[in-house]
């Protein structure tokens, strides 16, 4: 009987300590949860597991990724208020660090992430509603009630935003 094979765990290049390595993957798999890329995962699971203030430079060394991919983390990172940027005296150079206080990650996150997916279920909801009203466009009965559901549980959605928000800053 052959065994299935398992795909080797990735290594992370930069993360130098068994430790380290393991904390790196805890946010590269939480990030998978998030729908976020990988690089997004690797580079706040370095910040936070070194405690450093590191460049765009450190970061694409230590973990063996393009200058195009930390940078694009590192904009998503700083967007949701996951990073901050410091810079040190007589040094041109920005240094990032990891924000570990978690209200404030999970407000970045629904700032900027659940906002934007609703948003986008807002144009796909009007879409929907443009043809399920059209009588040229054979909805089944009943259609038209249930996309009123849909826009109830939208709205719904979006007033518990601001009350989350509000809840994680006590």
């Amino acid at each position: 009987m052959s065994r299935a094979r398992t795909a080797p765990r990735p290594v992370v290049a930069g993360a130098s300590a068994p430790a380290e390595r393991e904390v790196v993957e805890f946010f590269v798999h939480l990030g998978k949860y998030l729908s976020l890329p990988r690089s997004v995962g690797e580079i706040y699971g370095l910040l936070f597991a070194t405690g450093e203030k590191l460049t765009l430079d450190d970061l694409v060394a230590r973990l063996a990724m393009s200058k195009g991919s930390a940078s694009q983390g590192l904009r998503m990172l700083r967007g949701a208020g996951a990073v901050r940027v410091t810079h040190l005296p007589g040094d041109r150079k920005d240094y990032y660090e990891a924000e570990a206080d978690l209200p404030a990650l999970i407000r970045g996150f629904l700032r900027d992430q659940l906002v934007l997916k609703l948003e986008h279920a807002d144009r796909r909801l009007d879409r929907l509603r443009t043809v399920v009203d059209d009588p040229g466009n054979g909805a089944p009965a009943g259609l038209s009630g249930r996309v009123e559901r849909l826009q109830s549980w939208q709205n719904k959605a979006r007033r518990l935003i601001p009350l989350a928000s509000t809840f994680l800053k006590l």
